[in-house]
């Protein structure tokens, strides 16, 4: 898919062909193609200059909030994630196009349209909302995008937070609770908890660890 990472630009100016990097990535990336809009026309942007927006080719490498600048020595605080109020697990029509369900989920969640967790236990992936319009917008742009035909199904969970704290902690609270654990798409743990009261128990019995509501991009 043609896709686009909008950039506004703070300082300086940009030349085509620069090296940029990414706050989330670390690394520099070549801006070869960046794209100058006008109404619905399009141009290759030779340089920008401060207030412009330019739109950059994406593949993944971009993500909503990222900073990029030549130096990399900006630092802003992320965009949240918030933990979700609906949790629902997603079930194929079709199984033959895993492949397709997973990019598309992996894409959405990158926008910043849903959240999706993949249990330890478990291969269906499960997407967290903040509101019902989300779910309708996901089911939408599956077929109409992706051309994956999908339900969504009720999840055991209510509620989710983001665990962390030192290693080996961690690793001995996944070994009592696998069952409900999940990890984000940076891989990271996320507690997947059936009321607020397994979360208040949790954190009562695990002060070793921090049970975060959100999380920052």
């Amino acid at each position: 898919r043609d896709r686009i990472a909008f950039m506004r630009q703070v300082s300086g100016t940009f030349k085509r062909g620069m090296k940029l990097t990414p706050s989330g990535l670390g690394k520099p990336i070549a801006v070869h193609s960046p794209i100058l809009f006008f109404a619905q026309d399009r141009e290759i942007a030779d340089t920008a200059e401060a207030g412009d927006i330019i739109g950059i080719p994406n593949h993944g490498t971009l993500r909503v909030g990222d900073t990029l600048s030549e130096r990399n020595q900006v630092r802003f605080t992320g965009l949240p994630n918030f933990a979700p109020e609906i949790l629902r697990r997603v079930q194929l029509r079709d199984p033959t196009k895993t492949k397709q369900l997973r990019k598309a989920l992996d894409d959405l969640s990158e926008e910043g349209v849903i959240q999706v967790f993949h249990p330890d236990i478990g291969s269906q992936h499960i997407v967290g909302v903040v509101g019902q319009l989300q779910l309708e917008v996901l089911i939408s742009r599956l077929e109409a995008e992706y051309k994956v035909e999908a339900v969504l199904e009720p999840s055991p969970f209510a509620t989710a937070r983001w665990i962390k704290g030192d290693e080996k902690a961690l690793e001995e609270f996944a070994g009592f609770n696998r069952a409900n654990l999940a990890r984000d798409r940076d891989g990271d743990y996320v507690f997947m908890a059936k009321s607020p009261w397994d979360v208040s128990y949790q954190v009562e019995k695990n002060p070793e660890l921090t049970f975060s509501a959100t999380k920052e991009r």
